[in-house]
């Protein structure tokens, strides 16, 4: 199992804290306490969230599941995180690129942190709770009938709208990345 030190779950725990007390108006309805205490329980999570933290996400919880007991935590950085840009959108993307193949691919990373792309909805509704992309896109979750024709999905906020946009799965860009969730 991944996880944290002790010292470094201390200093992340500080860190959401912090950036949950700044920015209420994600979450209104939540008590951090309740959040802290999941997260204490569930190490292998906290260790997905310093992931998500050190690409450059600032991860934020933005919804909580009652039914589940669920706390959602997102990518709340103003772009697409820094530390996740350049990439393709699944490995076999990336095994189809003969010439400048990027890096890594948004499915393969993701899953390496133990997080899962934002569904269109998912990027919807955060875009609810404030704007974000509006330099940037973000790669989002892809319907298998889109991707089986070759395709993958994006997502942006320009001219006060979200926008969904196709490109080929195996393009990369500076400019996109991918924001991703973690269920608590």
């Amino acid at each position: 199992m991944k996880k944290l030190t002790p010292e470094q779950s201390k200093e992340l725990l500080r860190i959401l804290k912090d950036r949950f007390e700044k920015n209420m108006h994600r979450h209104e309805e939540i008590d951090w306490s309740n959040v802290q205490a999941k997260l204490e329980a569930a190490p292998e999570k906290l260790w997905s969230l310093h992931q998500m933290d050190t690409t450059d996400g600032e991860p934020d919880v933005v919804a909580y599941n009652q039914e589940q007991n669920e706390y959602m935590f997102c990518d709340c950085s103003t772009e697409s995180p820094k530390g996740r840009r350049s990439v393709c959108y699944d490995q076999e993307a990336l095994e189809s690129r003969k010439k400048h193949k990027p890096e890594n691919s948004a499915i393969n990373m993701a899953a390496s942190m133990g997080i899962e792309l934002l569904t269109e909805a998912q990027y919807r509704a955060l875009q609810k709770l404030e704007n974000f992309d509006k330099k940037t896109s973000s790669w989002i979750q892809t319907p298998a009938d889109i991707r089986k024709l070759g395709g993958a999905l994006f997502c942006d906020y320009r001219f006060g709208h979200v926008f969904v946009y196709h490109n080929g799965a195996d393009s990369y860009y500076g400019a996109r990345g991918f924001r991703g969730a973690l269920f608590v």
